[in-house]
Protein backbone atom coordinates (compact mmCIF):
# COMPACT_ATOMS: atom_id res chain seq x y z
CA UNK A 1 0.00 0.00 0.00
CA UNK A 2 1.53 3.58 -0.99
CA UNK A 3 1.21 6.19 1.86
CA UNK A 4 0.74 10.00 0.84
CA UNK A 5 1.64 11.91 4.05
CA UNK A 6 0.35 15.39 3.16
CA UNK A 7 0.73 18.67 5.50
CA UNK A 8 -0.90 21.53 5.05
CA UNK A 9 1.44 24.80 5.08
CA UNK A 10 -0.56 27.50 6.97
CA UNK A 11 -1.37 29.60 9.52
CA UNK A 12 -4.30 29.39 11.78
CA UNK A 13 -7.16 32.13 10.77
CA UNK A 14 -8.71 32.51 14.09
CA UNK A 15 -8.46 35.28 16.35
CA UNK A 16 -4.50 34.97 16.46
CA UNK A 17 -3.18 33.83 13.16
CA UNK A 18 0.48 32.81 15.58
CA UNK A 19 3.93 33.50 14.42
CA UNK A 20 5.33 32.18 10.90
CA UNK A 21 8.08 30.57 13.40
CA UNK A 22 5.99 28.41 15.46
CA UNK A 23 3.23 27.77 13.00
CA UNK A 24 5.28 26.94 10.31
CA UNK A 25 9.06 27.01 10.94
CA UNK A 26 9.69 25.15 13.42
CA UNK A 27 7.34 22.18 12.92
CA UNK A 28 8.38 21.81 9.68
CA UNK A 29 11.81 21.28 10.50
CA UNK A 30 10.77 18.67 13.14
CA UNK A 31 9.22 16.96 10.02
CA UNK A 32 12.04 17.23 7.68
CA UNK A 33 14.25 15.82 10.52
CA UNK A 34 11.87 13.02 10.49
CA UNK A 35 12.03 12.63 6.95
CA UNK A 36 15.38 12.02 6.64
CA UNK A 37 15.86 9.67 9.59
CA UNK A 38 13.68 7.43 8.04
CA UNK A 39 13.82 8.03 4.20
CA UNK A 40 10.68 9.20 3.65
CA UNK A 41 9.01 12.50 1.49
CA UNK A 42 5.88 14.39 2.24
CA UNK A 43 3.95 16.41 -0.13
CA UNK A 44 3.24 19.80 1.53
CA UNK A 45 -0.11 21.72 0.49
CA UNK A 46 1.16 25.20 0.58
CA UNK A 47 -1.26 27.98 1.47
CA UNK A 48 -0.12 30.30 -1.13
CA UNK A 49 -2.61 33.26 -0.74
CA UNK A 50 -0.13 33.71 2.46
CA UNK A 51 3.03 34.04 0.58
CA UNK A 52 1.05 36.46 -2.32
CA UNK A 53 -0.04 38.77 0.76
CA UNK A 54 3.23 38.76 2.22
CA UNK A 55 5.28 40.02 -0.60
CA UNK A 56 2.43 42.88 -1.11
CA UNK A 57 3.52 44.04 2.10
CA UNK A 58 6.98 43.55 2.77
CA UNK A 59 7.61 46.88 1.63
CA UNK A 60 5.64 49.02 4.13
CA UNK A 61 6.08 46.14 7.52
CA UNK A 62 9.89 45.02 7.83
CA UNK A 63 8.85 41.99 9.76
CA UNK A 64 6.67 40.76 7.12
CA UNK A 65 9.97 40.88 5.04
CA UNK A 66 11.19 38.75 7.66
CA UNK A 67 8.73 36.10 7.53
CA UNK A 68 8.12 36.22 3.86
CA UNK A 69 12.38 35.62 3.52
CA UNK A 70 12.23 32.36 6.23
CA UNK A 71 8.83 30.70 4.31
CA UNK A 72 10.81 30.98 0.84
CA UNK A 73 13.49 29.79 2.39
CA UNK A 74 11.98 27.20 3.58
CA UNK A 75 9.97 26.09 0.49
CA UNK A 76 13.26 26.15 -1.08
CA UNK A 77 14.58 23.72 1.21
CA UNK A 78 12.20 21.65 1.14
CA UNK A 79 12.32 21.19 -3.10
CA UNK A 80 16.29 20.63 -2.64
CA UNK A 81 15.28 17.79 -0.15
CA UNK A 82 13.18 15.87 -2.26
CA UNK A 83 9.29 16.78 -0.83
CA UNK A 84 6.26 18.21 -2.75
CA UNK A 85 4.76 21.51 -2.80
CA UNK A 86 0.85 21.28 -4.47
CA UNK A 87 -1.33 23.92 -4.47
CA UNK A 88 -3.19 25.08 -1.36
CA UNK A 89 -5.64 27.98 -1.46
CA UNK A 90 -7.00 29.95 1.55
CA UNK A 91 -8.59 32.80 -0.68
CA UNK A 92 -9.81 35.17 2.59
CA UNK A 93 -5.87 36.78 2.46
CA UNK A 94 -7.43 38.51 -0.28
CA UNK A 95 -9.54 40.77 2.10
CA UNK A 96 -6.81 40.21 5.21
CA UNK A 97 -5.10 43.24 6.54
CA UNK A 98 -2.08 43.50 8.25
CA UNK A 99 -1.68 46.38 11.35
CA UNK A 100 -0.37 46.70 14.63
CA UNK A 101 2.12 43.95 14.34
CA UNK A 102 -0.45 41.26 12.92
CA UNK A 103 -3.25 40.08 10.83
CA UNK A 104 -6.85 40.55 10.98
CA UNK A 105 -8.20 37.72 8.94
CA UNK A 106 -11.45 38.72 7.18
CA UNK A 107 -13.09 34.67 6.68
CA UNK A 108 -16.63 36.03 6.49
CA UNK A 109 -17.98 35.77 2.74
CA UNK A 110 -14.08 35.01 2.03
CA UNK A 111 -13.66 32.21 3.32
CA UNK A 112 -14.80 29.97 0.49
CA UNK A 113 -13.60 29.82 -3.02
CA UNK A 114 -17.15 30.04 -4.06
CA UNK A 115 -17.47 33.13 -2.05
CA UNK A 116 -15.52 35.21 -4.89
CA UNK A 117 -16.92 35.90 -8.64
CA UNK A 118 -16.15 33.73 -11.44
CA UNK A 119 -13.60 36.54 -12.33
CA UNK A 120 -11.68 36.66 -9.03
CA UNK A 121 -11.30 33.52 -9.08
CA UNK A 122 -9.77 33.26 -12.19
CA UNK A 123 -7.49 36.10 -10.79
CA UNK A 124 -6.87 33.68 -7.82
CA UNK A 125 -5.88 30.59 -9.69
CA UNK A 126 -3.46 32.36 -12.29
CA UNK A 127 -1.93 34.34 -9.03
CA UNK A 128 -1.41 31.70 -7.14
CA UNK A 129 -0.11 28.89 -8.93
CA UNK A 130 2.64 30.86 -10.77
CA UNK A 131 3.81 31.68 -7.26
CA UNK A 132 4.01 28.09 -6.20
CA UNK A 133 5.46 27.37 -9.74
CA UNK A 134 7.76 29.35 -9.29
CA UNK A 135 9.29 27.12 -6.08
CA UNK A 136 9.04 23.92 -8.04
CA UNK A 137 10.89 22.37 -10.97
CA UNK A 138 7.98 21.39 -12.21
CA UNK A 139 4.08 22.77 -12.66
CA UNK A 140 2.12 21.48 -9.95
CA UNK A 141 -0.77 19.57 -10.92
CA UNK A 142 -2.72 18.94 -7.80
CA UNK A 143 -5.21 20.40 -4.98
CA UNK A 144 -6.54 20.82 -2.03
CA UNK A 145 -8.90 23.42 -1.19
CA UNK A 146 -9.03 25.39 2.03
CA UNK A 147 -11.00 24.06 5.00
CA UNK A 148 -11.80 21.21 2.87
CA UNK A 149 -14.90 23.77 1.17
CA UNK A 150 -14.53 22.85 -2.22
CA UNK A 151 -18.49 22.09 -3.25
CA UNK A 152 -19.90 23.21 -5.80
CA UNK A 153 -16.98 22.09 -7.93
CA UNK A 154 -18.39 23.24 -11.61
CA UNK A 155 -17.73 26.83 -10.65
CA UNK A 156 -14.28 25.65 -10.19
CA UNK A 157 -13.52 22.79 -12.86
CA UNK A 158 -12.73 25.33 -15.78
CA UNK A 159 -9.48 26.84 -13.72
CA UNK A 160 -8.99 23.12 -13.06
CA UNK A 161 -8.65 22.48 -17.01
CA UNK A 162 -7.18 25.77 -17.27
CA UNK A 163 -4.27 25.72 -15.54
CA UNK A 164 -3.78 21.37 -15.94
CA UNK A 165 -4.74 20.86 -12.32
CA UNK A 166 -6.30 16.80 -13.00
CA UNK A 167 -5.98 15.79 -9.17
CA UNK A 168 -7.59 16.66 -5.95
CA UNK A 169 -7.10 15.96 -2.23
CA UNK A 170 -9.70 17.50 -0.05
CA UNK A 171 -12.74 15.26 -0.21
CA UNK A 172 -13.00 12.39 2.73
CA UNK A 173 -15.82 10.01 2.75
CA UNK A 174 -18.11 10.74 5.21
CA UNK A 175 -17.57 14.04 6.59
CA UNK A 176 -20.04 16.67 6.67
CA UNK A 177 -20.27 20.05 8.33
CA UNK A 178 -22.60 23.20 7.76
CA UNK A 179 -21.87 26.19 10.18
CA UNK A 180 -20.39 29.59 10.54
CA UNK A 181 -17.99 30.20 7.23
CA UNK A 182 -17.54 26.57 6.64
CA UNK A 183 -19.62 24.39 4.26
CA UNK A 184 -18.37 20.97 2.89
CA UNK A 185 -20.48 17.69 2.28
CA UNK A 186 -18.69 14.56 1.57
CA UNK A 187 -21.49 11.76 2.97
CA UNK A 188 -21.96 10.29 -0.44
CA UNK A 189 -18.63 10.48 -2.15
CA UNK A 190 -17.24 6.98 -2.73
CA UNK A 191 -14.70 4.66 -0.18
CA UNK A 192 -12.43 4.32 -2.32
CA UNK A 193 -8.50 4.73 -2.07
CA UNK A 194 -8.94 6.78 -5.35
CA UNK A 195 -11.45 7.36 -8.24
CA UNK A 196 -12.20 9.61 -11.11
CA UNK A 197 -15.02 12.61 -11.18
CA UNK A 198 -15.84 15.40 -13.91
CA UNK A 199 -18.51 17.81 -11.84
CA UNK A 200 -19.19 16.71 -8.68
CA UNK A 201 -16.01 15.74 -6.33
CA UNK A 202 -18.81 13.27 -4.97
CA UNK A 203 -20.02 11.69 -7.99
CA UNK A 204 -17.18 8.57 -9.71
CA UNK A 205 -17.35 9.07 -13.28
CA UNK A 206 -15.59 6.34 -15.24
CA UNK A 207 -14.07 8.56 -17.54
CA UNK A 208 -13.92 11.72 -15.48
CA UNK A 209 -10.82 13.92 -16.34
CA UNK A 210 -10.36 14.17 -12.74
CA UNK A 211 -8.54 12.00 -10.42
CA UNK A 212 -9.66 12.11 -6.55
CA UNK A 213 -6.86 10.74 -3.64
CA UNK A 214 -9.34 11.60 -1.07
CA UNK A 215 -7.91 11.81 2.52
CA UNK A 216 -8.73 8.89 4.56
CA UNK A 217 -11.61 8.86 6.32
CA UNK A 218 -12.81 7.18 10.14
CA UNK A 219 -15.06 6.59 12.05
CA UNK A 220 -14.15 8.23 15.77
CA UNK A 221 -16.36 7.81 18.68
CA UNK A 222 -16.74 10.66 21.36
CA UNK A 223 -14.97 8.75 23.88
CA UNK A 224 -11.87 9.52 21.47
CA UNK A 225 -12.61 13.38 21.82
CA UNK A 226 -13.52 13.27 25.48
CA UNK A 227 -9.51 11.68 25.75
CA UNK A 228 -8.09 14.01 23.35
CA UNK A 229 -9.92 17.18 25.60
CA UNK A 230 -8.49 15.69 29.35
CA UNK A 231 -5.34 14.44 28.05
CA UNK A 232 -4.75 17.99 26.81
CA UNK A 233 -5.23 19.62 29.86
CA UNK A 234 -3.80 16.78 32.22
CA UNK A 235 -0.45 16.77 30.23
CA UNK A 236 0.05 20.27 28.48
CA UNK A 237 3.05 19.74 27.54
CA UNK A 238 3.11 16.76 26.05
CA UNK A 239 -0.86 17.11 23.88
CA UNK A 240 -0.43 21.15 23.23
CA UNK A 241 0.16 22.31 19.55
CA UNK A 242 3.67 23.57 18.72
CA UNK A 243 1.25 26.37 16.57
CA UNK A 244 0.72 29.37 18.66
CA UNK A 245 -2.55 30.85 17.06
CA UNK A 246 -6.18 30.15 17.20
CA UNK A 247 -8.46 28.20 15.14
CA UNK A 248 -11.32 29.86 13.26
CA UNK A 249 -14.43 29.42 14.95
CA UNK A 250 -16.56 26.24 14.06
CA UNK A 251 -19.98 26.57 15.72
CA UNK A 252 -21.66 23.48 17.14
CA UNK A 253 -18.68 21.16 16.42
CA UNK A 254 -16.78 20.73 19.58
CA UNK A 255 -20.59 19.64 21.52
CA UNK A 256 -21.32 17.55 17.71
CA UNK A 257 -18.00 15.42 18.17
CA UNK A 258 -18.60 15.01 22.34
CA UNK A 259 -21.84 13.34 21.33
CA UNK A 260 -21.92 11.46 18.68
CA UNK A 261 -19.78 9.56 16.68
CA UNK A 262 -18.19 11.32 13.53
CA UNK A 263 -16.82 10.79 10.45
CA UNK A 264 -13.23 12.83 10.17
CA UNK A 265 -9.72 12.35 8.78
CA UNK A 266 -6.79 10.03 9.24
CA UNK A 267 -4.46 12.42 10.51
CA UNK A 268 -0.96 13.24 12.07
CA UNK A 269 -2.32 15.96 14.65
CA UNK A 270 -1.77 15.68 17.43
CA UNK A 271 -3.82 12.66 19.63
CA UNK A 272 -5.26 11.55 15.99
CA UNK A 273 -1.68 10.03 15.37
CA UNK A 274 -2.12 7.25 17.95
CA UNK A 275 -4.99 5.60 15.96
CA UNK A 276 -2.34 5.72 12.62
CA UNK A 277 -1.28 1.96 13.19
CA UNK A 278 -5.00 0.56 13.87
CA UNK A 279 -6.53 2.60 10.94
CA UNK A 280 -3.90 1.33 8.48
CA UNK A 281 -4.44 -2.12 9.38
CA UNK A 282 -7.65 -1.41 8.46
CA UNK A 283 -7.60 -0.15 5.24
CA UNK A 284 -4.66 -2.84 4.38
CA UNK A 285 -7.05 -5.59 4.96
CA UNK A 286 -9.32 -4.23 2.89
CA UNK A 287 -6.72 -4.26 0.24
CA UNK A 288 -6.19 -0.33 -0.59
CA UNK A 289 -3.31 0.37 -2.94
CA UNK A 290 -3.26 3.74 -1.43
CA UNK A 291 -4.06 5.63 1.72
CA UNK A 292 -3.38 9.78 2.18
CA UNK A 293 -2.85 11.28 5.29
CA UNK A 294 -3.43 14.75 6.01
CA UNK A 295 -1.42 17.17 9.21
CA UNK A 296 -0.77 20.35 9.97
CA UNK A 297 2.73 21.57 10.69
CA UNK A 298 0.85 24.10 13.29
CA UNK A 299 -1.16 21.17 15.33
CA UNK A 300 1.58 18.89 15.62
CA UNK A 301 2.40 18.42 19.28
CA UNK A 302 5.29 16.62 21.07
CA UNK A 303 2.99 13.55 21.48
CA UNK A 304 2.60 13.57 17.62
CA UNK A 305 6.07 14.01 17.16
CA UNK A 306 6.73 11.24 18.95
CA UNK A 307 3.70 8.85 17.74
CA UNK A 308 4.67 9.53 14.04
CA UNK A 309 8.14 8.27 14.77
CA UNK A 310 7.36 5.36 16.44
CA UNK A 311 4.95 4.56 13.43
CA UNK A 312 7.66 4.84 11.02
CA UNK A 313 9.81 3.01 13.17
CA UNK A 314 8.10 0.01 13.59
CA UNK A 315 5.31 -0.03 10.62
CA UNK A 316 7.72 1.89 7.96
CA UNK A 317 8.82 -0.91 5.99
CA UNK A 318 4.74 -2.55 5.44
CA UNK A 319 4.36 0.51 3.52
CA UNK A 320 5.66 2.46 0.71
CA UNK A 321 5.76 6.59 1.06
CA UNK A 322 5.76 8.78 -2.13
CA UNK A 323 4.31 11.85 -2.95
CA UNK A 324 2.32 13.72 -5.02
CA UNK A 325 4.88 14.22 -7.13
CA UNK A 326 4.87 10.56 -8.15
CA UNK A 327 1.40 10.95 -9.50
CA UNK A 328 0.60 11.05 -13.10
Amino acid sequence: MNIYLTFDYELFFGASTGSVEKCMIEPTNRLIELAETHDVHYTFFVDVGYICRLEEFIDKEPQLRHDYAVVCDQLTTLVRKGHDLQLHIHPHWERSTFENGQWTCTTKDTYRLNDFTDDEIAAIFKKYKAKLDGFRLSPCHAFRAGGWCIQPFNRLKPFFEEHQITIDSSVFSGGYFHSGNYYFDFRNAPLKSSYTFENDVCQEEENGKFTEFPIASYRYSPLFYWRLYVLGRLFPTQHKMIGDGKFMDQPGRKRSVLTRWTWNHVSTDGYYTSLLPKIFKHYKQRKWSSLVVIGHPKSMTNYSFRKLQQFLEDQGKKYVFRSFNDLP
